[in-house]
């Protein structure tokens, strides 16, 4: 499992200085009705606006 989670997104409620996420878990998911193939088909459901 990943140790550094890099997150760019400073209006989610889990983002930390240095562009960390400090959230205990992350939940990944995708927006279609097929696999995604591409990063831009997924969408991180672990966002909470601050």
């Amino acid at each position: 499992m990943a140790k550094d989670v890099v997150c760019e997104v400073n209006s989610c409620t889990h983002w930390a200085e240095e562009n960390k996420c400090d959230a205990e878990s992350i939940y990944v998911a995708f927006h279609s009705a097929k696999e995604p193939t591409r990063s831009e088909e997924t969408d991180c459901k672990t966002f909470e606006s601050k």
